[in-house]
């Protein structure tokens, strides 16, 4: 591999974040007109950022995005359902069952990570499911440019 091609592949961009979300959830979002997504805490996402929602569980593909309005950190899910309980694409018992789960896996000794909150714009459904070539752990990853680009071309959009 040339250098050039190296240095392009350390430097290309990212663009988005992509987080598994069960397929009923997720529709909630594509479907459903809602527009706040939340989970705890594990990548850097900004304003401008795009969401590509995975369906895990079943259809395991990406099937949908969005644009990222805003992000919002708290530390308890309450303050959440009181802020936002009409856009949540959550609703108030589930977000709360979220959390007893959420305290079942914290690490001893660790402090919890905060709930990340993310209003979202410009949500679109794929015309045609995208498979992802490799997994899409629970906590997310970054997508980058060229990957982005690849999505869009395999959704038809």
């Amino acid at each position: 591999m040339k250098i050039d091609a190296v240095i392009d592949m350390v430097e290309e961009k990212v663009v988005g974040v992509t987080f598994p979300v069960p397929k009923q959830f997720l529709d909630r979002i594509l479907e459903g007109g809602k527009r706040v997504f939340v989970k705890p805490s594990t990548l850097r996402v900004q304003p401008g950022m795009k969401v590509v929602f995975y369906a895990s569980r079943e259809g395991h593909a990406w099937l949908g995005e969005a644009e990222v309005e805003s992000v919002e950190f708290f530390n308890s899910v309450e303050e959440i359902i009181t802020k936002y309980e009409k856009e949540l694409f959550l609703t108030p018992k589930e977000l709360r069952e979220y959390e007893r789960e959420r305290q079942k896996w914290h690490s001893r000794g660790r402090r919890p990570r905060p709930w990340m909150v993310l209003r979202l714009k410009n949500i679109k459904k794929y015309l045609k499911p995208v498979k992802p070539p490799r997994f899409i752990a629970v906590s997310g990853r970054y997508i980058k440019e060229d990957e982005y680009r690849g999505i869009l071309k395999k959704a038809g959009v």
